[in-house]
């Protein structure tokens, strides 16, 4: 074959090749499905496929929703505009429904048929840890008056909840379990009936720690909870720039005696004020009120930047920065608090109450500690 020729079949390949590339048929792009009230937001979820958006329009929504797709996005129009409330509720809303609250017999059924309401709470991204659902995001809405949870998640991997607003729900505000990399971010739980936000290992039975994988909690506001923020026994996890005040306790970090012990926990730069509302003692817990930030069998964390200001009362954990003693005997353990503004904090700024080893208090900010020294 010469030289020509060869080049010849060269060019004929590559014109080949370009006519085929030019006929195979672009990738599919993501569909955006638009929901207005009244009509069900569960059936466009059951449509939506990975990259897709669900996105509602302003209005209220009697409806729970269950998400079991990764890389969906569930959106409202804005955390003021775009409500969701249990199914029960609809002649609780009429200050808000107003002409766009009307539900729908398909949007009634959903509700009924849903596994979320039927546990009780309001938006539910489940998986499991063997298959996670992946790449989920829920923003900008807000979520009121369920039962149990008004987001609860379960076997996530990066989930991301975003300037969603989560009030007046039973038990928790936002709350995930056996999940790696969320992301919760610039959200408001208020007047929940335990934490505001939950983030735990799993709730249902006695595990060693989980490490998370750098999962963040930034930016959230944290207002009139039984506890604004609960992170129990997790490793390997941010807790930045929240603000949390009007709770009984604002941050309450446990641990407990299985392994992997929680720790390397971040806790930085957050403000923490008059956290004095008083909460009745449960099984587990003694009464509560005036707790700034407590770590309870916890290691190898850092509490560092934060304004824990005003935070009285006389419960047997109340104080700015505690140490308390857990109630399974697991040790406060190797934890830096440094660099914190900790004042006018009742029953003292600063508290140990275990006897766990190499915590270390340095260049805070405070005028009282128990024991002495260690402002």
């Amino acid at each position: 074959m010469t030289k020509r020729q060869i080049v010849g079949l060269a060019c004929a390949a590559a014109a080949v090749a370009s006519g085929l590339g030019a006929a195979s048929p672009a990738a599919a792009a993501p569909t955006v499905h638009h929901v207005k009230p009244g009509e069900s937001i569960q059936k466009a979820m059951n449509s939506a496929k990975p990259g897709d958006v669900v996105l509602l329009a302003p209005g209220t929504y009697h409806e729970s929703v269950d998400v079991g797709v990764s890389g969906v996005t569930l959106q409202g129009s804005g955390a003021r505009s775009t409500v969701l409330v249990p199914a029960a509720s609809e002649t609780s809303e009429t200050s808000e429904t107003s002409a766009t609250s009307e539900t729908s017999a398909a949007s009634d059924k959903s509700a009924a048929d849903s596994a979320c309401a039927k546990a009780g709470n309001g938006v539910c991204v489940t998986g499991t840890e063997a298959d996670p659902v992946k790449n989920v995001t829920v923003r900008s809405l807000t979520l009121r008056g369920f039962s149990k949870s008004g987001l609860w998640a379960t076997g996530t991997d990066r989930l991301r909840v975003e300037k969603v607003t989560s009030e007046k729900n039973g038990q928790w505000g936002i709350a995930q379990e056996r999940s790696l990399r969320g992301v919760f971010r610039g959200n408001t739980a208020t007047g929940n009936g335990d934490a505001g936000l939950f983030l735990a290992n799993t709730v249902s039975a006695e595990e060693g720690a989980v490490d998370t994988r750098r999962a963040v909690i930034s930016h959230n506001r944290l207002r009139d909870n039984r506890i604004g923020l609960t992170v129990r026994r997790l490793r390997n996890l941010t807790v930045d720039h929240n603000e949390a005040t009007g709770n009984c306790t604002a941050m309450f970090l446990v641990g407990d005696e299985n392994t992997p012990r929680p720790g390397e926990l971040r806790v930085v730069a957050n403000d923490v004020h008059a956290n004095n509302k008083y909460c009745a003692k449960t099984a587990r817990l003694p009464y509560l009120q005036g707790s700034g930030i407590i770590l309870t069998g916890v290691e190898d964390s850092l509490v560092a930047g934060n304004r824990v200001e005003d935070n009285v009362g006389e419960a047997p954990m109340s104080g700015g920065i505690v140490l308390a003693k857990n109630f399974k005997n697991a040790l406060n353990q190797r934890n830096a608090i440094r660099d914190n503004v900790v004042v006018r904090n009742g029953t003292a700024d600063l508290a140990v109450q275990d006897d766990g080893e190499g915590n270390t208090f340095r260049d805070n900010t405070c005028a009282t500690s128990r024991p002495g020294g260690l402002c």
